[in-house]
């Protein structure tokens, strides 16, 4: 089996996936409620409390797979995009563990394990495939043409803010607790989506742009006094959540026909979901960062041939 271990951002999480992509077990411990008091994640909280969660995940995914180290033939890592001291304990305890026990060590690109979500049972989605990858940190649209890195060519991706971080600053405007997208999107179903007419930006091509419809929720805000924004903040919601939505949907429709799949945090959104039927989206545990993903997306990445040279890295730019 694959030993998957993620950590780029809040989620410290390990998976035991095989190789014909049945997964084993999947632990995720988010650290939501540690950041909530700060509106956001803190890098350096974060990275902490990694350290202290790292090895506790590990050993409850084995023993949720019923394995122990002696299954495990492989050991996959988030190598990037994400947050540096974050990425960094993940690598760190991928290194010790595959040289304790003498196995290859495959770094795998975040990105292409959100896609690689869609390759684990019981979806097996085929190649090719339009995709559509919105996160809080990404949002992008992929020709998805082999299930390896090099078969995902980017056709749009946004100019500003990501998908989930638009979800997450209105929520934050709106007085919603974090992490803002769920929130506003169970404030939403209460409200009217067409009450207010927000932007939705229509740039060159297939990129997207989020940051006029932020200013013009900010506008509409303050616009209201305190008891009006309380009466009004559902209709406010539901509109906002509408305008990103069709900018999602508008871009995804006109990148041409075929298969057409949504991953990353942002695919669990309800109205997103509705929006696509015809969709093929991860399964909602598999949207938001996990370990069985990372796994996944080591079936189709070569391993590392020195890895104990290996770094993390935030940025593919």
């Amino acid at each position: 089996m694959i030993l998957g271990i993620e950590t780029s951002c809040d989620e410290t999480a390990a998976a035991l996936v095989t190789r014909e992509g049945e997964i084993r077990s999947s632990v995720v411990s988010s650290q939501a409620d540690l950041h909530a008091r700060y509106g956001g994640v803190v890098p350096e909280v974060a990275s902490r409390r990694h350290l202290e969660l790292v090895t506790p995940v590990i050993r409850d995914a084995l023993d949720r797979a019923g394995a122990g180290l002696d299954d495990v033939d492989t050991v996959a890592v988030t190598a990037g995009p994400g947050l540096i001291g974050a990425l960094l304990v993940g690598v760190s305890a991928a290194k010790a563990l595959a040289w304790a026990r003498r196995v290859p060590l495959v770094p795998v690109d975040h990105l292409h394990g959100h896609v690689a979500s869609l390759f684990l049972q019981p979806t097996l989605l085929e190649p090719p495939f339009i995709c559509l990858l919105a996160s809080g940190g990404h949002t992008l649209l992929l020709d998805v043409r082999d299930r390896d890195r090099a078969g995902m060519r980017v056709l749009g991706t946004t100019l500003d803010d990501a998908a989930g971080e638009a979800f997450d600053k209105g929520a934050r405007l709106l007085g919603l607790p974090y992490p803002g997208g769920a929130a506003l999107d169970a404030l939403a179903r209460a409200g009217d989506p067409a009450a207010y007419a927000f932007p939705v930006a229509r740039v060159p091509g297939l990129d997207f742009s989020f940051s006029g419809l932020k200013t013009a929720l900010l506008y509409a805000v303050r616009g209201l006094d305190p008891a009006q924004l309380v009466e009004r903040r559902a209709d406010l919601a539901a509109s906002y959540q509408r305008a990103i939505v069709r900018a999602l949907v508008e871009r995804l429709e006109a990148a041409g026909s075929g298969t057409v799949a949504i991953v990353g945090g942002v695919a669990a959104n309800s109205e997103l979901r509705a929006s696509l039927p015809d969709a093929v989206a991860a399964p909602l545990p598999l949207c938001t960062d996990n370990a069985a993903m990372i796994a996944s997306a080591a079936r189709y990445t070569p391993a590392a041939p020195d890895y104990l040279s290996l770094d993390a890295y935030a940025s593919t730019a």
